[in-house]
């Protein structure tokens, strides 16, 4: 909360001034005078920290309009030059008594020593009332999610909170998608996250340990240029308040769900220690199916249904933890390190029944086929962020180091039996062992030359190697089958960039222009058929941001990047997903990274309740991701065995308008909706060989237009009850194989603070109406089908929270000095 405070008081001191200055008349030409130099510095008295931007006012002792002033550097020291004479000096800081000098006779240099201010309780209670953030919080150059005050999220995880972020959609399967692009980088404290399964990563962080979320849609040169959609930096809360402490959260849900977490500060003047721990166990069940005609290939005439009916039961349970200490080395210089740790383990049960039909629609047989599966992760990240700020206008260089190890072990026991048949049933046996380690070091310098320019320039280095055996166990005598199913594949990435960008601005425009390079070597390796790929490329990256100052409460701004998207993931991992025989999913290790060129306008509006933003976007992508369903010209009974994967298309355009709209119609009150719509054009062609030698063809040209809404309210009850609603809509769209239909989620909370506003108790309720589901028509040449899929159903959370020497909007004071105000690496310019 100290921060926005402190820029708020900053520039009602500077508009009071501006005020008492313009009201003063013409000027009348005087002798000039000698000025003497009032200093001193300011200090919180139980702690003996400087007060950074307390605010020092200086008044004619016979008139009270202000005369001059200043506010604090970050030691607590100020220096003001006066005319001789006698005046009101008046010490000030939002929630801490002022103190004031009266009737001071300064007639040379005086130094008004240490100034000790003491918190004032009934201030700061009317302060916090005020001052609360808004949910969302809208920027030109990015939109900023406060998850703190979100009940909808309590007891849940990542995923859940991105659900609600603007911009963002996140599919049935955990898929996240910015602006309907599922290139989308994710960053963790400014850092890349590599995640072997980035969706299952998603849901194993909490929401509660999450402190907001910040969209950057068209990021500068300063930003890593993977992500052809855009970045999401997902900021982890972390402690700064003096002494100890904290919070402790406690969750039950049904499905069967709890968890226990603990977020503890402590600090001394010179050190500031920090953990977030927590233990979750969550259940999430699932369903859909599959609704399947089966054609002659040449002569289209039905041979046969099948209908495909499936359960799921995830369980998820596991330690996770954070801890780290800041050292102030210096006043200027800040050391952190911190260690993250994750256990987890869990079970993964898929029931699959199928029926099947002949072309009469008369029974044929049943089929189930059960897939019994366990999985443990351990990951463990060390992180080290140096910070030396050689001055207080910004000059400062940044330096950042983390290794990370993750391995993964998923197992798996398919049984799968035609009833009645007289056939014993068979058994499947999947083993899946990844292990990734990674390097990252990373160097940030920013120079401010003269006033309203600026200067930035860095390097990175990402090393990164994964590991992952994959094999599939089967037939009676449990021999594995090579080649299509089993795998071991080696990879390698290394990448070094190196960015420079300049932003100044004049009268009422900023400029930002900046260039990156990043040089890629990227080995593929599948050992098992001694297939090695490397790739080698490197890119320039442009990017060009221009904004126009049209009043205080709006601009404008045009913005460019160049962008590329790197295969990861599941997109790169031939494992195939063998839960069901007939609908396989397999990842591509020959795939290409995609280049997109990426042009934004924008408008943002502040009004006294209303703030709006709306933007224009064009991306032009080459090489783009597009997932397929072939047809392996295998077959199980009379159903053709269907494999979906990703490849390399020619090229998208999409052309997209968005906009959101925050409002506040009353004090108790807020709503916040986004709106984003988008034509799309796809064109391209995809030859493939089936397992028959058969070479096919298939035209994938497709234009389709689609849209998506939400709408979020925070209402304030009688007996201070907050009531929150939320709901989503996401239109249609035509595939190049098919239809995705429209689908919509409804979420509402309600929260009480309890125990002296130490506590809060709170009640939600994840997709009301238990209509997420994703629905879709495929058409091949073989199969016509439809199919829904609900990944989790309706959830229920209640959750307790309890806050120990901590204020409820403390959250607000929680920014480390370490980032200067930006947790991705530094501000954007101009901002």
């Amino acid at each position: 909360m100290r921060q926005p405070l402190r820029f708020i008081l900053s520039l009602t001191f500077f508009f009071t001034c501006l005020s008492s200055f313009a009201s003063t008349g013409d000027p009348v030409t005087e002798p000039a005078k000698e000025k003497v130099k009032i200093s001193g510095t300011v200090i919180e008295k139980v702690s003996k920290q400087p007060l950074e931007y307390a605010t020092v006012t200086i008044t004619d002792s016979k008139n009270p309009k202000a005369i001059t002033g200043g506010i604090t550097n970050s030691k607590g020291n100020f220096s003001i030059e006066v005319t001789p004479g006698i005046y009101n000096i008046k010490i000030e800081f939002i929630s801490f008594k002022a103190i004031e000098f009266n009737q001071k006779d300064l007639q040379k240099n005086t130094d008004l020593g240490t100034i000790a201010l003491v918190e004032d309780a009934a201030q700061l209670d009317e302060v916090v009332i005020r001052a609360e953030k808004s949910t969302v919080e809208i920027k030109l150059d990015k939109k900023v999610y406060n998850v703190g005050q979100d009940m909808i999220v309590k007891g849940g995880t990542v995923s859940d909170v991105l659900e609600n972020v603007p911009s963002v959609t996140v599919d049935v399967e955990g898929n996240v998608s910015l602006r309907g692009n599922e290139n989308v980088r994710i960053f963790i404290d400014g850092r890349p996250s590599n995640s072997l399964n980035m969706a299952e990563a998603l849901r194993q962080i909490p929401a509660d340990a999450i402190d907001k979320v910040e969209v950057i849609t068209n990021p500068s040169a300063r930003y890593d240029a993977e992500g052809g959609a855009g970045i999401l930096n997902i900021v982890l809360k972390k402690g700064k308040n003096l002494g100890f402490n904290g919070s402790f959260i406690a969750s039950i849900g049904n499905p069967e769900t709890y968890g226990a977490s603990a977020n503890l500060n402590y600090k001394t003047e010179k050190l500031n220690f920090f953990t977030s721990t927590g233990y979750d166990y969550r259940t999430s069940e699932g369903t859909g199916f599959t609704n399947s005609t089966n054609l002659n290939r040449e002569t289209k005439e039905i041979i046969g249904y099948n209908y495909e009916d499936k359960n799921t039961e995830r369980i998820r349970k596991g330690i996770s933890t954070r801890t780290g200490v800041e050292w102030t080395v210096a006043p200027n210089t800040y050391w952190t390190n911190a260690i993250s740790y994750r256990d987890s383990r869990g079970s993964n049960n898929d029931l699959v029944n199928y029926n099947s039909f002949d072309a009469n629609n008369n029974f044929v047989s049943t089929r189930y086929r059960l897939s019994e599966g366990d999985d443990n992760g351990k990951d463990l990240e060390y992180a080290s962020n140096f910070l030396k700020n050689f001055n207080d206008e910004g000059h400062k260089l940044t330096i950042d180091f983390s290794y990370s190890t993750d391995r993964d072990n998923e197992s798996s026991i398919i049984t799968d039996e035609t009833i009645d048949s007289g056939n014993p049933a068979t058994f499947d046996e999947t083993l899946n062992n990844q292990k990734q380690k990674q390097y990252q070091i990373q160097a940030d310098y920013v120079l401010p030359i003269g006033e309203g320019s600026q200067f930035e320039a860095g390097y990175k280095g990402n090393f990164n190697n994964l590991d992952s055996n994959y094999s599939v166990n089967t037939d009676d005598t449990g021999s594995p089958i090579e080649g299509f199913l089993s795998n071991t594949l080696e990879y390698n990435e290394r990448i070094n960039a190196l960015y420079t960008q300049y932003g100044f601005k004049v009268n009422k425009f900023s400029y930002l222009f900046g260039l990156r390079w990043e040089d890629t070597q990227i080995d593929v390796n599948l050992l098992d058929t001694n297939n090695f790929n490397t790739k080698k490329y490197n890119n320039f990256f442009p990017s060009a941001f221009v904004n126009y100052e049209i009043s205080d409460e709006s601009s404008v701004s045009l913005s460019y990047s160049k962008r590329l998207s790197r295969p990861r993931g599941r997109f790169l991992n031939p494992a195939t997903n063998y839960s069901s025989n007939i609908n396989l999913f397999r990842g591509n290790p020959d795939l290409d990274p995609s280049f997109t060129d990426k042009f934004d306008l924008g408008y943002l509006k502040k009004w006294e309740k209303v703030t709006f933003s709306t933007s224009m976007y064009f991306e032009n992508t080459k090489d783009v991701f597009s997932f397929v369903r072939t047809e392996t010209g295998d077959y199980v009974g009379d159903n053709p065995v269907i494999l979906s994967s990703p490849i390399n298309l020619a090229k998208e355009q999409q052309f997209g308008f968005e906009f959101t709209l925050n409002y506040s119609p009353f004090k108790v009150w807020k709503i916040n909706s986004s709106f984003n719509l988008a034509n799309t054009k796809t064109t391209g062609n995809y030859t493939y060989t089936n397992i028959n030698n058969e070479e096919i063809t298939q035209n994938l040209n497709n234009e389709t237009f689609s849209w998506f809404s939400r709408v979020n309210s925070r209402l304030t009850l009688p007996f201070k009850i907050d009531w929150q609603l939320s709901g989503m809509y996401f239109g249609p769209r035509n595939t190049a194989q098919g239809k995705s239909l429209g689908n919509y989620v409804v979420n509402t909370a309600f929260s009480k603070d309890i125990l002296k506003d130490n506590a809060t108790i709170a009640f939600n309720i994840s997709d009301v109406f238990n209509s997420r589901r994703m629905k879709s028509q495929t058409n091949l040449e073989s199969v016509m089908s439809y199919s829904e899929f609900q990944w989790r159903k309706r959830q229920i959370n209640l959750s307790f929270t309890y806050r120990l020497n901590m204020k409820k909007t403390d959250k607000d004071k929680n920014m480390p000095k370490n980032n200067n105000g930006d947790d991705a690496g530094g501000g954007e310019f101009p901002g």
